[in-house]
Formats: C-alpha cells, structure tokens, sequence
C-alpha cells in the first residue's frame, strides 16, 4: 500500500516572485500598447504608386476586438478547462489525496498561462516596435492619406523622376490633407503584421500546449547504447505478447548466434512507439488554421503587404516556441508536464556558479517540496532493493537472489 508525504506549503518568496512575474508580464504589454500613441517613422512615397491605392476599408473582417478572443480569450479559456478537467491524468491513483491533485492543476494552469501571456507579451513588443520603427505605407495609404496633386512639387523628396512625368516622384507624408492624424498615422504601420503575429503567438501556443497534453507528435524513439544484438530490429515478436513487461519483447535465442548469447529481454524498436489517433491531429490543427484565416484577412482587407503577414506570421510562430519552452518539457518526452516551480533560494534569480533554478532548499525555507519528498522516499527504496528487496515490476538481475519477496512502500506518489 502506497502512503502521500504531504509537502509543505509554497514560501512567501517563491509565490511573490511568481506574483512578480505576472506583474512584468502586464507591464510588458502596457509598455507595448502605449507605442500606438507613439507617431510612426513616414516613409516618402509615390503618390502614383499602385500598390498602395487601394481602397480603405472601414470595416475589417476580424477586428481588433475579436483578435483578443481569437487568440487570447479563446486559448486562455481553453487551457484552464483542460488544466482542471484533464490533470493530473491516469498517473494518479486512487487515494491521492486531494490537495495534492488540486496544487497539480493549479500549478499547470499556472505555467500554461503564463506562457501564454509571455507569448503575446513578446509578440506584441516586437510588433509594436518594429512598426513604428520601419514606418512601411499599408496598401491603402492613398486612401488615408488623400493627397493634394496640386501641390506635390512643394513636398517631392527627389524630384528626379520629374523629368519624365512631374507626379513621378517621392513626396513627404505632409502632402496628405487628411487631418485624422490617427488614421493618417496608422497608414504608415504596415511592416510587420500585428494581427499576424499575435494570432499565431497565441493559436500556436495552444497548438503546442494540446499536443504536449495529449501527446500528439511524431512517434520519438530514443537513444540506446550501440548493440550488435538483432533482437532489436527482430521481426518475430508479436505484438500481443505479454510477460514480465507490459510491452512485447523478445528474448534473444542463444542458438541464432554462434559467438554471442543474449539474455536480456529486449522490446524491438518498431514497439517502442506508435502514431496517435488521427482525430487528435486534426484537434490540434484547429488553432494554427484559424491562425491562417486571421493572417489571410489582412491581405483580403488590404492592411498589408504579402511580406508584412510572412514576417509577423515568423515572429509569432518564434514567440510561441519559445515561450511554449520556456515553461514546458519537449512535447515527445515530457509526458505533457510542465517544468516544475523554482526553489526557495533561487526564485528571484541565481548567481554565477549556478546551473539550474531548482536546487535541494526545496519550496520553502524549511526544504519541503514534492521533489523533496519523493528523494527521500526513493533514497530509501534504492537501499531496500540494494539488500535485496525488489520492486514488484523489477527483473532479477544473473546471479542475484532476493532475501523478500516484498514490494516497496512507502513511496510518495508525485501527481
């Protein structure tokens, strides 16, 4: 019988540093919004330019508003019903207590939102940035604009192209007798898509986290020590078979080698994965298609350029990995977790010297955590099973004859 060492309560100083996180996060994003107030850098342009002579749309197929459901509201929504329905999963057993299975689901819901928000944070820095920076025309700067021709020797920038038609030139933004300098202002924000960039940081993310939760990848097979053994890549096991594992294996016959004799069961690498449902596929592409619908609008209501919506599509696609990352184990081999919090000592940062956020203080300032606790029941264990005592799934090892046949216990379960 399994017994739960409760672990102690967070500290004071890892949850404020946490706190504080969500705090920059925020700031992140003020800091970012408050650029649109900012007037962009004008770029000189043509006002016999094509390109940007499209007429201005006044409505907008996803507004800014449904933009924020899109690709914030939605997946925020849609992380936490999975945090507090779909974990801790089938590894928690009956009898886990409680609060253990609650500290799991806050604590992804936790991680999963803040990735969220650090995907978006970042995405929206940069976007942000960058337009105001570049001052590129939207292809329906004419339209905003509504430029006096009368007068566009006064504001020609190089009046070069005169010689061969006088409206063949570059002029400045002051040739525009729009005075709606907002409008005016945004016309010359094309490069890089914002309405790209955030739906694909935030509809990614969300990819990402249902495949990491669903275990939706491309079957991972991991790396094994070189071995002449053919048990392997053998083709004889079937995939039914049941022993001592609960996967198939095949147990190398001594007769099929002259030289060599294998003992060991071996699982053949062609049963050490398989593909996931189908459906689950098609579950987690739902995100990145509507990320490709949103991205599509800009181009259909003339806001952008091809190249604007490419390269906001790669900065929230570079956001949402990272961030995604940033807080979770890889999708193939993290079992769909999260990284686990930082220790006491270490939660507002870590000197030279120092690897790793997580260290042996634990959560607290007494060193009580779950990692904590599940050392020393596994310390404890692995000294059992050195006198003999093996767990009730392990194989003897050639030569060794336990002294009990009784199982370990006592082990804390981390759910």
């Amino acid at each position: 019988m399994r017994t739960f060492t409760r672990p102690g309560m967070p500290s004071l100083r890892l949850v404020t540093s946490y706190i504080f996180d969500w705090i920059v996060l925020v700031g992140i994003v003020a800091v970012s919004g408050s650029w649109h107030f900012v007037e962009p850098f004008k770029r000189p342009f043509s006002p016999v330019d094509l390109t940007i002579s499209f007429p201005f749309q006044t409505s907008e197929i996803i507004p800014i508003w449904l933009l924020g459901v899109c690709a914030f509201g939605a997946p925020a929504v849609i992380i936490m019903v999975v945090c507090l329905i779909f974990v801790p999963g089938p590894t928690a057993e009956r009898g886990t207590p409680k609060a253990l299975i609650w500290r799991r689901k806050l604590w992804e819901w936790n991680t999963g939102s803040m990735g969220l928000g650090l995907s978006l944070a970042i995405a929206l820095l940069i976007t942000q940035g960058m337009k105001n920076l570049f001052g590129k025309p939207r292809p329906d700067l004419l339209s905003r604009c509504q430029p006096d021709l009368s007068r566009i020797q006064e504001f020609a920038v190089n009046p070069v192209g005169a010689v061969f038609d006088p409206a063949w030139v570059l002029v400045t933004p002051g040739i525009c007798t729009n005075t709606d300098m907002s409008m005016l202002n945004d016309g010359f924000r094309s490069f890089p898509s914002g309405h790209a960039s955030f739906s694909w940081a935030g509809l990614l993310y969300l990819t990402l986290f249902l495949a990491s939760k669903f275990s939706v990848a491309i079957p991972f097979l991991p790396h094994r020590p070189f071995t002449t053994n053919p048990a392997y890549t053998s083709a004889t096991t079937p995939s039914n078979l049941k022993k001592a594992s609960s996967l198939p294996y095949h147990k190398q016959d001594s007769t099929l080698s002259s030289s060599t004799s294998y003992n060991e069961p071996v699982i053949p690498i062609r049963y050490q994965n398989a593909a996931p449902p189908v459906y689950t596929l098609v579950l987690v592409l739902i995100p990145v298609c509507s990320a490709i619908y949103i991205s599509s609008t800009r181009f259909t209501d003339f806001r952008h350029f091809p190249f604007d919506i490419l390269f906001g599509t790669l900065i929230g696609v570079l956001c949402a990995y990272f961030s995604f990352r940033f807080y979770h184990l890889p999708i193939s081999r993290g079992a769909g977790w999260a990284w686990g919090p930082r220790s006491y000592e270490r939660a507002w940062g870590i000197g030279v010297g120092r690897g790793s956020y997580v260290g042996t203080e634990g959560w607290t300032k007494a060193g009580k955590s779950e990692t904590a606790a599940v050392s020393r029941n596994t310390g404890r264990a692995e000294e059992g099973s050195e006198n003999g005592v093996l767990d009730k799934n392990e194989t003897p090892r050639a030569g060794h004859t336990p002294t009990s046949n009784r199982s370990r216990s006592d082990v804390t379960q981390d759910v």
